[in-house]
């Protein structure tokens, strides 16, 4: 049996400070015992760069990382530039422009680029069915205003990812295509009821669900129509979390969390009090992106703590990892 430490280390999923190695980032995932990286584009120079930063870490680390990267297409591409990466429209082009077959083959063209760069999981589709108004923070990231175009085109994203060997991630659950402003700056509040939920904005994660769908991806918004005190996100509820996709909705792979550092947050404490808190709802992987070493490891004090002091189940965290391990021996072979 894993000691404690090392279980926790598998919850989290970290951002790298730069594009190096460096002995204090050696140190660091030592110390926390993170299993997972989050790349961003301050990590990429050039796929050589980027093929030894992460052979770098597996050899001073003895131990391979799973990797993640939003890789959605149009305005979110982490590798941009790169050769040998196929920069693909948005999701709303692809969907005005192609049929379902066509993102299938996207993302099978996708997957075998990032397998050739190391990375085994894609923070994509946005399954999120976009409502006139909302911020932009969405927009075009989204398959369109139509539910049922969004459940097509999402769930052959999915299938084109995994056929080629790369997790996808269904985001951002239980739908963010309503939200009024940008979580990364401030919490939202969506005020959708339960009937404009179950007829158009949740049929998508049932779709990537039925797709097989690795990974799901929750959002730091407030649903207080669907029966949440108000002012709490989706992130700390087990009622949307734990009950509505785990139970529910019946979905076996992982639980993401956003990133914990988002301005969505700042309000509830430290992202160690946020980890903790997320995982209290029922999330496996929790997102800590920024690359500050520093928090990282507040991050793990503080879930340790919750853990020791039964704030947190020891069983829920077995279980978590079981799932976890399950996408690692899949995708990370």
């Amino acid at each position: 049996m894993a000691d404690l430490e090392t279980l926790i280390g598998a919850q989290l999923a970290i951002g790298l400070p730069g594009t190096e190695a460096t002995q204090a980032v050696i140190d660091s995932l030592q110390r926390t015992g993170a299993q997972t990286l989050v790349i961003f584009s301050r990590n990429f120079e050039s796929p050589e760069q980027f093929v030894g930063l992460l052979h770098q870490l597996h050899e001073a680390l003895g131990r391979r990382l799973l990797v993640m990267v939003d890789h959605e297409g149009g305005r979110v591409i982490r590798f941009q530039g790169a050769e040998g990466i196929t920069h693909f429209p948005d999701a709303m082009t692809m969907a005005s422009q192609h049929g379902p077959e066509e993102v299938e083959r996207q993302g099978r063209i996708e997957a075998r680029e990032l397998r050739q760069l190391g990375v085994h999981v894609n923070l994509a589709p946005c399954v999120d069915v976009v409502v006139e108004g909302a911020d932009p923070v969405i927009g075009d990231r989204s398959y369109g205003p139509d539910s049922l175009r969004v459940v097509a085109f999402g769930a052959a994203r999915v299938r084109g990812l995994q056929a080629g060997q790369v997790a996808a991630c269904a985001k951002h659950f239980p739908g963010l295509g309503a939200v009024p402003r940008d979580p990364h700056r401030a919490l939202p509040t969506i005020h959708l009821d339960w009937p404009a939920m179950e007829t158009a904005h949740l049929p998508p994660f049932r779709a990537a669900i039925d797709a097989g769908v690795a990974m799901i991806m929750s959002s730091h918004v407030c649903y207080p129509a669907l029966g949440e005190p108000d002012g709490l996100p989706a992130t700390f509820s087990p009622r949307l979390i734990r009950r509505l996709l785990r139970e529910t909705l019946r979905f076996s792979g992982a639980i993401l969390t956003d990133d914990l550092e988002m301005g969505a947050l700042r309000t509830f404490g430290t992202v160690g009090e946020a980890a903790v808190r997320a995982a209290e709802a029922g999330h496996d992987l929790l997102l800590i992106c920024s690359g500050d070493l520093a928090v990282q490891e507040e991050a793990l004090t503080c879930l340790k703590r919750a853990y020791q002091e039964g704030r947190l189940d020891s069983a829920g965290l077995r279980a978590s990892v079981e799932r976890l391990t399950r996408v690692r021996e899949k995708f990370l072979p």
